[in-house]
């Protein structure tokens, strides 16, 4: 097939161009690299490099041309002669230099250095040798000289004169380096070579042939003898035969500073740069090596310094060194409810009844999406809470507050909570008492009043019922409970229920049935509620004639029920009601008077209370608490759930076995239900109380003894009085299950899908909610106002809030993506809006931003000038960031845009803003604009840090706030590098002014 191809499109390019081409010769896309295979026709000394659609050739460094042909660069040819000091010789592609004899390559590769002959052996000399530029020369102690061959030395007492004349034997000779006999008896001086006889034909002349003159780099021979010179980059010494390099010329060769001496030049260092040992190059001190720079956490080398850093989650201090955590938890808006702190991060929590979502924020939890609740009946959800209901027709909830039972069935061992009123005479005293042994319930009001109620309100008509009370008293009634109400007034006194003291109590003696004193037990009493306020003054001529005197009042409502065994052939319901009214009234007329002797309490859990206190004419002790509260650590906090307040002992105690407390600041504990009545010590609800029936169990209160859920039924939840049905004909493997996954289900349901008992599948939980178990037959609601961006969801964590968040204020603000912290949803779009007020600017921060990594642009941010696509566009991206930038909009308003595809999300963004005053635009620009504001990881985080950006905004937009800060505040928010940066540019910006 390609074969065919391949001659239908010769055939076709044949055609066009007139010639053949073949078609597989052209480069398809997966092309071939020529390079490597051989097939390109660069040269031998040039470098192949592949691109995508051909090749190029590239001569190699040290040759020149277009790459198919390359010559080699002779370097010695240029004026420097190769940056040679000496010779230089040329190679293929490179170069060399080389020294005269007598000297020697430096370290540069360039240099001459002379070589010291005489550190070798002492140069062969046999006595003394002297070293001297490019040469040497050996030389002789007094009374010996120096033999012809310039190296060893002849004693002249061994030299015997066989003749009068002249002789080279005779050390007046003359001769300065070589002394020859001539044939006719006479002497002839001759010189080494490189040196040139004089014309007193005795002394010889140093030439640059012999050590180069003796000079270090360039010789040239004159009448007066060698004459020094230097490279170019060298300077003559003083001694005229050395080069030194100078600082004027390539800075002395030094890397960093360098300084003119008389041996050459001295270089040197910056800090964070030690010299190498050539003396000129300066190399980066690594100070993150030795005890990691100081750094608590990281610690980065840079070029001539360091930089320390901090992990996530803290911040460096002024110091450059120090890392401190990050409490998240002092920033605005950081959880939606609790906050706790922790090293390097912070965790939020959510009140009772809300769960977590988007990792900061909090929603009320449905929990009658669960299962109903675990309602009997019917489940109702309210913000943090839910209840369930009953229906109407003489039911009432249970103490577990789930289950429904009759209203007028007493549950085994259950008896209806009462408030008992009981009266006695001593003399012409009389004394009342209220007795609360159970559902007393304390509540402080200001520091002039408080509420006190006994007992449990009476059964109400149909149709009045409160469905969701758990409190109504136990047994048949009939009708509605007789009210009464009474309000009394104490002179001269305040309200303040406090202990009685011992000495006042008094044994008294009840008061029986039709005696003077009625209602005791028959007035069945079962609900009272008293109130006293001293905050109110009295009115009238008594306030005028006593300003000083204040007044209490004391109201009492009272509750009792009428009961079937009342009711006689003589007297019916009617003549029960009256006869009860006239009891409560001449009751109420006897606690009017011992209320006016001070002699009515109320007794809680064994102790009597007085209602009110008369004003001490001599200043009292005063109380360190109020009535339900304990002093601890200097403050006054109410007693805990679990607990009471112990008159006597004036202090908070636990609730005794078989009791407990569910309210703070109470004076007594209630009994716990049930045939046994025993629970531990402390109990903060009912719910702990022993005995209950466990889950997969229930009995008719709750309470043991308990039966096990039959086959086909189960209960998750303990103290239920009732299973649930697993529905659908579905039954349990055993008895007592305590699940619907006990169920025997005809499918195995994965998370993210409840199983349905008509159609006996799975289906996938719909959009807001999810399931994150197995086995399930249902699907939870999700928190608040959040759904889920699909359905079959199996965690809470894919529930979003598609609201879009910010404020925006005229001077700051900002704007967040929706569900943040949290990923935000997909398939949403959010339009802000920002208008400065006139002659102001705006100025953006975008610490980081979280956008998935795509090829194609899925999730897009834009700030523009208005929602035009054509107008001026300040900000665009569709990446991830997670380094901070700054800039300031290219417009006097925004239109900023975020819009998302239907693609998975990421976190989003946060992003802060400020307007300012326009005069300062050109110092605001030049500060973002520069490159040190974002080169430094510390910087870097000074534009991530929510405190600083705030602290710099306020002052941004009302300068006037800088005299907030002192300069030591300042110092210790900034680090000293940024405040170096601030200043500079502030000092720049004001130098017109000054």
């Amino acid at each position: 097939t390609v074969s065919k191809l391949a001659a239908w499109g010769n055939s076709l390019f044949a055609s066009i161009n007139g010639k053949r081409t073949d078609l597989l010769s052209i480069k398809p896309q997966s092309y071939v690299d020529e390079c490597v295979e051989g097939t390109d026709n660069c040269h031998i000394d040039a470098i192949c490099q592949n691109t995508p659609k051909f090749y190029k050739c590239i001569c190699k460094s040290g040759y020149t041309g277009n790459g198919e042909q390359c010559e080699d660069i002779d370097e010695c040819k240029d004026d420097y002669n190769g940056g040679c000091v000496h010779e230089c010789i040329n190679i293929p592609g490179n170069y060399r230099c080389t020294c005269y004899d007598g000297f020697k390559l430096a370290h540069d590769g360039h240099n001459c250095l002379d070589v010291d002959e005489c550190g070798d052996s002492n140069g062969g000399c046999q006595q003394t040798c002297v070293n001297m530029m490019g040469s040497y020369e050996c030389r002789c102690r007094e009374g010996f000289f120096l033999s012809d061959n310039q190296h060893t030395c002849i004693l002249r007492s061994q030299v015997r004169i066989h003749s009068k004349g002249m002789n080279c034997m005779n050390k007046n000779h003359g001769c300065a380096h070589i002394c020859r006999e001539t044939p006719k008896g006479g002497i002839a001086c001759e010189c080494r070579p490189g040196f040139e006889l004089t014309k007193n034909q005795r002394d010889c002349k140093l030439t640059c042939n012999y050590g180069n003159g003796g000079c270090q780099h360039t010789c040239d021979d004159t009448d007066q003898g060698p004459k020094c010179g230097c490279h170019v980059k060298f300077a003559l010494h003083s001694d005229g035969k050395t080069c030194v390099e100078t600082c004027a010329v390539n800075n002395g060769g030094c890397d960093s500073t360098c300084q003119d001496a008389v041996t050459g030049v001295r270089c040197s260092c910056p800090v964070g740069f030690t010299l190498q040992p050539d003396r000129k190059t300066c190399k980066d001190i690594d100070e993150c090596r030795l005890n990691n720079g100081g750094c608590d956490h990281v610690c980065r080398n840079t070029v001539g310094s360091f930089e320390c850093s901090c992990k996530k989650g803290y911040k460096l201090l002024t110091n450059e060194r120090t890392c401190q955590d990050i409490d998240e938890c002092s920033f605005d808006r950081t959880c939606d409810h609790m906050c706790v702190n922790s090293p390097g991060s912070f965790e939020c929590f959510c009140h009772k009844g809300y769960t977590l979502y988007g990792l900061t924020h909090c929603g009320d939890i449905d929990e009658c999406s669960m299962n109903h609740g675990g309602c009997k009946y019917g489940c109702v959800n309210t913000l943090g809470n839910y209840q369930c209901s009953c229906p109407p027709g003489g039911y009432k909830l249970h103490w577990n507050k789930k289950d429904c039972v009759e209203m007028a069935k007493c549950l085994p061992g259950s008896a209806s909570p009462r408030a008992q009123l009981s009266c006695s005479r001593s003399g012409k005293r009389e004394t009342c008492a209220l007795s609360c042994s159970a559902r007393a319930h304390f509540q402080a009001g200001s520091d002039n009043s408080y509420t006190v109620s006994c007992g449990a309100p009476g059964r109400r008509p149909a149709g009045q019922q409160r469905q969701n009370t758990s409190v109504q008293g136990c047994g048949e009634t009939l009708g509605p409970p007789v009210k009464q109400r009474a309000s009394f007034k104490i002179k001269d006194a305040k309200c303040h229920l406090h202990p009685r003291v011992k000495g006042k109590q008094e044994s008294g003696r009840q008061l029986i049935a039709g005696g003077p004193f009625p209602c005791t037990d028959n007035c069945q009493v079962t609900f009272v509620n008293l109130k006293c306020d001293s905050s109110k003054k009295a009115k009238g001529r008594r306030a005028r004639n006593s300003p000083v005197k204040e007044v209490t009042r004391i109201t009492l409502d009272f509750e009792a029920e009428i009961r079937k065994e009342d009711i006689t052939g003589s007297c019916n319901i009617n003549c029960v009601r009256q006869k009860m009214e006239k009891k409560l009234k001449s009751a109420i007329k006897t606690l009017k008077k011992s209320i006016n002797q001070q002699r009515f309490h109320i007794r809680f859990s064994g102790m009597e209370y007085e209602v009110a206190k008369k004003l001490a004419k001599a200043p009292e002790k005063q109380q360190v608490c109020n009535i339900g509260q304990e002093r601890l650590e200097s403050q006054c906090v109410s007693c805990s759930p679990g607990s009471y307040y112990h008159g006597q002992q004036e202090r908070c105690v636990a609730c005794p076995g078989g009791t407990f407390q569910e309210q703070e600041g109470q004076l007594s504990c209630d009994p716990c239900p049930g045939s046994d009545s025993h629970g531990p010590v402390g109990a903060r609800n009912i719910t702990v109380c022993t005995g209950q029936c466990s889950p997969g169990q229930y009995s008719l209160d709750g309470f043991k003894p308990c039966n096990l859920c039959s086959r086909g039924t189960y209960q998750a939840e303990a103290g239920r009085t009732l299973c649930f049905r697993c529905g659908g004909g579905l039954m349990t493997k055993h008895e007592g299950a305590s699940s619907f996954q006990d169920c025997e289900t005809k499918v195995q349901c994965s998370p993210g899908h409840y199983y349905n008992t008509t159609l006996h599948r799975c289906i996938r939980c719909p959009v807001a909610t999810y399931q994150p178990e197995f086995r399930q037959n249902y699907c939870i609601a999700c928190p608040g106002n959040t759904t889920t961006d699909f359905d079959g969801s199996t965690t809470v964590k894919q529930c979003k809030n598609r609201q879009c968040g910010g404020e925006l204020g005229e001077y700051t603000g900002y704007m967040e993506s929706p569900n943040y912290p949290g990923n935000y949803p997909a398939n949403v779009e959010c339009t802000w809006n920002i208008n400065p007020p006139p002659k102001r600017k705006i100025l953006i921060v975008v610490p980081e931003i979280f956008l998935p990594i795509e090829d194609e642009c899925g999730d897009v941010l834009v700030m523009r000038k208005n929602s035009s696509p054509t107008s001026i566009t300040t900000y665009e991206t569709c990446q991830t960031y997670e380094r901070p930038i700054a800039f300031t909009a290219r417009s006097r308003k925004l239109w900023v845009n975020f819009k998302t595809n239907e693609a998975n999300s990421v976190k989003g963004f946060q992003i802060p803003y400020v307007t300012y005053d326009e005069d300062y635009e050109q110092l605001v620009e030049d500060i973002v604009r520069d490159g040190r504001l974002y080169a430094s990881e510390n910087h870097q985080e000074i534009l991530k840090d929510k405190k600083l950006i705030k602290a710099l905004f306020e002052v941004l937009a009302h300068p006037q706030n800088y005299f907030k800060y002192t300069a030591q505040e300042s110092k210790e928010m900034l680090p000293r590098s940024f405040i170096k940066l601030l200043r500079s540019k502030v000092s720049s910006f004001l130098s017109p002014y000054k």
